[in-house]
């Protein structure tokens, strides 16, 4: 009776040590796996296809509107550039995300693209209005600043689902747009060309160099 007992606690605990070694040589495996789950869930909730380079030729478009626009003499000529711009660097956007997104087989109509377009669109839509508003007011001289706020604002919330460096530039914006605000009201149109140009130029070219394009 003895021996039979050693012999079941020799198996119990020969038993043990396997399994501990088993759990040991699994352990890293399973640390693995889940490590790579967890980066394939984080990029499958990011929106990767926004491109810098697109960033980058908004920004330049937006240095010779700038000029163009402070040589006007009227507040409305001075608005139909800044509007012209503003249609010519959304379409440029879109084409670039559209060809980032098909280069690298990324879905362009992914939920972490909805998320961004949710995101971006209240804000450019409330500063339709608000330019329409102010305007009419005659306050055109507002204008810069809002205009550089709500983009940022767009930019930080949509920029949420994208890559790190987009809600930073969303922050940067917000920044010009409150120096606009406490700035000389002559200087507007400078702060839109350090805006929508030299921030688009530096952020476009740091997506670009860091997320492919």
């Amino acid at each position: 009776m003895v021996d039979a007992r050693s012999h079941h606690l020799r198996r119990f605990h020969r038993s043990l040590r396997s399994a501990s070694t088993t759990d040991q040589q699994i352990a890293p495996d399973v640390a693995e796996n889940l490590r790579f789950i967890r980066d394939t869930m984080e990029r499958s909730a990011a929106f990767t296809a926004v491109s810098g380079w697109g960033h980058m030729l908004m920004g330049i478009t937006a240095i010779p509107a700038a000029l163009l626009a402070s040589r006007q003499v009227t507040s409305f000529a001075w608005l139909r550039v800044w509007l012209a711009e503003g249609m010519l660097a959304i379409a440029i956007g879109l084409l670039a995300c559209t060809w980032k997104a098909n280069r690298v087989g990324l879905p362009l109509f992914s939920g972490p693209a909805r998320k961004v377009a949710l995101g971006l669109a209240p804000p450019l839509v409330a500063g339709a209005f608000l330019t329409f508003l102010l305007y009419r007011a005659g306050i055109a001289s507002a204008l810069p600043a809002s205009w550089l706020l709500l983009y940022g604002a767009g930019i930080m919330t949509g920029g949420a689902f994208s890559v790190r460096a987009v809600p930073v530039m969303g922050f940067c914006f917000m920044l010009v747009g409150g120096l606009a605000v406490l700035g000389p009201a002559g200087w507007g149109n400078w702060f839109l060309a350090a805006g929508f140009g030299g921030l688009h130029i530096v952020f476009g070219v740091l997506i670009a160099r860091r997320h492919g394009g």
